[in-house]
């Protein structure tokens, strides 16, 4: 072997108890740093109940929806490719009370194309108001669910079902 060659040392690191606690400590610490509750998104939607009558016997179920800044509900004929999820309104069978129509809406629309939506769209932004016509005697308790979905510019909330309870007085 010529005089100018030298074997490499061999490095050797030691895993020391120390070692091992810094970085369980670091693991722990970001572990408990991550909070999945700010990542969760308030529901900006607040729903009021209400019984109306109209006639002897007659009364309108009011489901009213008002919304926080900068959020929508699509309308019950939303237009566009068929992919938005639309208010339903599902009622609990044996409720002594018969249904006139369909649940209709009012408020102010919201017409236009939207981004990543074939053609026109259809919402309501700030209040909308459902309502559904129906014959009943007085006493009669009406319960049920509705789905709906709001949405903001950049992202749509999972569907959300709550429960209603209508008392004809």
């Amino acid at each position: 072997m010529p005089y100018f060659y030298r074997p490499k040392a061999k490095r050797v690191i030691y895993y020391t108890p120390m070692r091992y606690i810094g970085l369980l400590s670091t693991m722990l610490l970001a572990l408990c740093s991550w909070n999945p509750a700010k990542a969760q998104i308030q529901d900006p939607s607040a729903w009021t109940y209400s019984v109306q009558k109209t006639a002897e016997g007659h009364y309108d179920l009011q489901f009213r929806l008002q919304l926080k800044e900068g959020w929508h509900i699509w309308s019950l004929n939303p237009g566009g490719d068929g992919y938005q999820i639309i208010p339903s309104f599902t009622f609990a069978p044996g409720a002594a009370f018969k249904p006139e129509g369909k649940v209709s809406e009012s408020g102010d629309p919201v017409t236009k194309v939207m981004e990543g939506i074939e053609g026109k769209v259809t919402y309501y932004s700030k209040s909308v108001t459902y309502t559904q016509k129906i014959t009943a005697r007085p006493g009669t308790v009406i319960t049920g669910t509705h789905q709906y979905q709001i949405c903001n510019d950049e992202l749509c909330l999972p569907p959300a079902d709550k429960a209603f309870t209508f008392t004809i007085p």
